[in-house]
């Protein structure tokens, strides 16, 4: 089941490995302002664990991630 969360912009990361993904979502929600949501679409399964960290180091709410046909989505709130 998919989360309907609504998000301010979607960067897709599919086929990328880590550090990749992270550094993409890094660099998108230094252009988004406060309060946005970015959603980030990834293949690699270590996006997970990689977006907690992410999330607990930078200050930025991780506020879902979901496995959808093996394909990983994380949805982040810019702080």
């Amino acid at each position: 089941m998919q989360t309907m969360i609504s998000f301010d912009k979607e960067i897709d990361t599919r086929g990328l490995n880590c550090p990749l993904p992270v550094l993409r979502a890094k660099k998108a929600l230094a252009e988004m302002a406060s309060g946005q949501v970015l959603k980030i679409v990834a293949t690699d399964p270590g996006s997970f664990r990689d977006f907690k960290a992410f999330a607990k180091q930078t200050g930025n709410e991780l506020l879902a991630q979901e496995t959808v046909d093996r394909e990983f989505v994380h949805y982040l709130k810019r702080r």
